[in-house]
């Protein structure tokens, strides 16, 4: 039975991860074509397409009455976003952060990350929860937008490595990218089934809770795209975009899947989740900050982020 479910889970995680390429790709070549900056749309369109994943699964989850794999899903991605995939990329080559809007990103995140988990000290994230992680995020987008109009002759040649990396200076149409997006919107529903049903059954055999198979297997699984995009990001030398991926990820993850999963169906969340996987995720977030401020991610730096993400993983099975 247990093959059955290891099973279930591959051909989820495949399906997220095809149908995450599909849908960033599509979303941020037809916000090219309709005249969206290509800086926004890489903050925003692609974070948001590269956190569908989170989105699918968290959904499905909730409608299944799965609250720690919701919960542990997003937590664990956000720490698996940065302790993961940051270190992958600056152990492939040293990752250096060069925008100043980065930076304030990175604020915004760790404010983002206190804040879910005062939302959550009650013991549940309710629909007002919800309505304020969301009104957050669209504070957030306004300021993105606000500061990509005001420092846009700054950042050009990022901007142009942005357009390159998505693919966005290809010939195309609109109705070519509605159904690729479409596609992979299917393939993610897909996906998130899959990746549910096989986590939270893997979970009940080997007696271990959702939270952790939330914070690991599932989490792990729903990053694939990020890690996709930094790696792709690093190995072309595009640094700005392994960072910005990363932290707009973040802000989604927590902003966006939180808000809206607890807007559709409120989220209980257990008293050992806020006692160390939250904790465990404003530290990971408040790690950027040294970073940020040195403008570069070393591999010295990135091996110490991947032995911190491994130990962390190691003490929430022990807990």
């Amino acid at each position: 039975m247990i093959v059955q479910d290891i099973l279930f889970v591959l051909i989820g995680l495949a399906g997220l991860f095809i149908g995450g390429n599909w849908l960033v790709k599509g979303a941020a070549r037809l916000a090219s074509l309709i005249g969206v900056s290509p800086l926004v749309v890489g903050l925003t369109v692609v974070a948001l397409g590269t956190s569908a994943p989170e989105l699918l699964v968290s959904l499905s989850a909730a409608l299944q009455g799965s609250n720690d794999l919701v919960v542990g899903n997003v937590l664990g991605s956000n720490i698996a976003n940065i302790g993961l995939v940051l270190g992958i990329a600056g152990l492939i080559f040293p990752v250096s952060v060069r925008w100043t809007l980065l930076r304030e990103e990175i604020l915004f995140m760790i404010g983002f990350s206190v804040l879910a988990l005062v939302l959550a000290l009650d013991g549940s994230l309710s629909r007002m929860d919800g309505l304020v992680l969301l009104v957050g995020f669209a504070v957030f987008t306004g300021f993105v937008y606000w500061e990509a109009r005001r420092e846009r002759s700054d950042i050009e040649p990022e901007i142009e490595e942005f357009e390159e990396l998505e693919g966005l200076v290809e010939a195309t149409t609109p109705w070519l990218e509605v159904v690729r997006l479409l596609a992979g919107l299917a393939l993610l529903i897909f996906g998130a089934q899959f990746m549910v049903e096989g986590a939270v059954s893997i979970a009940r055999a080997l007696n271990v809770s959702e939270a952790i198979i939330g914070i690991s297997l599932v989490a792990i699984g729903t990053s694939l795209p990020e890690v996709a995009t930094c790696v792709i990001a690093s190995l072309r030398r595009e640094n700005d975009i392994v960072t910005g991926n990363v932290v707009g990820s973040n802000i989604s993850n927590l902003m966006v899947i939180l808000g809206l999963t607890a807007l559709v169906l409120p989220i209980t969340v257990t008293p050992d989740l806020l006692q160390f996987e939250f904790l465990g995720m404003i530290g990971f977030a408040l790690v950027l900050l040294p970073i940020a401020l040195r403008q570069t991610l070393g591999r010295r730096p990135a091996i110490i982020l991947l032995g911190a993400y491994v130990v962390f993983i190691a003490l929430t099975f022990v807990r």
